[in-house]
């Protein structure tokens, strides 16, 4: 609960993110923005401007609580709670050091760095294919099908399995939406259930048979160390799985839908392929693919102005933050051209920094621009015609839902 000490309820702005229309970027939130820091919401209180976000998402009285996440759901128990509760995104302190550490000694920028070329020959053949067709779903074609084979390749999964591994890490990524109902708690349980058998048998066979790839590595530092037990290795590839491809999918995603909203920047970015990484850092601030984080206090405490109760859900609107006026110039505009003058709020930093990115504030978007960097000359084989048929590409992950 969330209470103001020194204006009425009504004063504060109201916005319904459940909304199926919902759109953090709309003008109706972004004179939510102009008005006030916060806004309250049926989810509880919206932070809506970047500073306030920032020094938030820093604040060691909010913690990540993903048992009240699951629990405001309705799951109080089984396969999804099993592995989302024990997460190392829902770890703090000393727990979320110990977890990290282990991922640390092999998700490592030389890592990434060592993926450049097959993600340069995979993205290139992706979008030969795609213009060959002469019409295709940039998702089905592309959006899609990359992460998963970079990901496949990182944790050395067989090719002749990657299609079982695309409908597992579809559906375990709509865990943020399961707030819609109908079956997709169903198609979660089992996506973690298949996900849990598949990783076990993986390990047992890398212990055995190791090679060059991330489980190898991670089974080896794990059995030689013994910080982290087998079940927490595995609650961590699990969810590195979920997170490198559905995460990314959605960027890729969603850097469609922009340029097809802003036709001249995509012809600009033809034209000047040099841009390519500025044109990733602004894609990611002006639709990043996690358009919103939420903490929950984990004890009172006064902020701007807010008794804030413990067991209040706060939820950091990324994607209105990193259009805020005070912080972005002409934040309200999409324009490769310009440099970003701020992190992403969706990047975080600190004890959650991204794996694979330095230890300080991430300023060139991470493993995200990395690999986007790496795909971007497949991009520039000519500057064809782009339509926008849905912003949200894959049904039933709706933003609004907490991500």
């Amino acid at each position: 609960m969330v209470t103001a000490e020194n204006a009425a309820t009504s004063e504060v702005p109201f916005l319904n993110i459940i909304d199926p229309g919902f759109d953090f970027g709309a003008p109706e939130v972004m004179a939510a923005q102009a008005e006030s820091w916060y806004a309250d919401s049926p989810m509880g209180l919206l932070v809506l401007r970047y500073a306030e976000a920032q020094e938030l998402l820093r604040d060691r009285r909010l913690d990540h609580n993903g048992r009240g996440y699951m629990e405001q759901n309705g799951v109080f128990d089984g396969p999804i709670y099993d592995w989302f509760v024990p997460m190392i995104n829902n770890h703090d302190g000393e727990d979320h050091r110990r977890l990290r550490g282990l991922v640390s000694k092999a998700f490592t920028p030389r890592m990434i760095s060592e993926l450049r070329p097959f993600i340069r020959a995979e993205a290139e053949r992706m979008a030969e294919e795609m213009a060959s067709a002469g019409s295709c779903d940039f998702v089905e074609s592309f959006a899609d099908p990359l992460p998963l084979a970079v990901m496949c390749r990182m944790l050395g999964v067989p090719r002749e399995d990657y299609d079982t591994f695309r409908l597992w890490t579809n559906d375990i990524g709509l865990v943020f939406s399961m707030i819609h109902g109908g079956d997709i708690v169903a198609r979660v349980e089992r996506a973690v259930v298949g996900l849990n058998g598949y990783i076990s048998s993986l390990m047992e066979d890398k212990a055995k048979n190791p090679g060059d790839d991330l489980i190898s590595t991670l089974v080896a530092a794990q059995r030689e160390e013994g910080q982290v037990s087998e079940d927490e290795l595995r609650n961590l590839l699990v969810t590195l799985v979920f997170a490198a491809h559905d995460t990314t999918c959605h960027q890729l995603s969603n850097a469609m839908v922009v340029f097809a909203e802003h036709p001249e920047q995509w012809n600009l970015l033809a034209e000047r392929p040099e841009l390519a990484p500025q044109a990733i850092e602004e894609i990611i601030r002006w639709a990043p693919s996690t358009p919103i984080i939420y903490r929950c206090a984990a004890e009172d405490f006064d902020y701007g102005g807010l008794r804030v109760e413990k067991g209040t859900f706060m939820t950091m609107c990324a994607q209105t933050a990193q259009r805020d006026p005070r912080v972005f110039e002409d934040g309200g505009s999409f324009d490769i051209t310009t440099g970003s003058t701020a992190p992403p709020s969706s990047l975080r930093s600190g004890p959650a920094l991204l794996p694979g990115c330095p230890a300080r504030p991430c300023r060139d978007g991470g493993r995200a621009v990395r690999a986007g960097q790496a795909a971007g000359p497949a991009f520039r084989r000519g500057s064809g015609q782009l339509a926008a048929t849905d912003r949200h590409p894959r049904s039933g992950t709706a933003p609004a839902a907490l991500r």
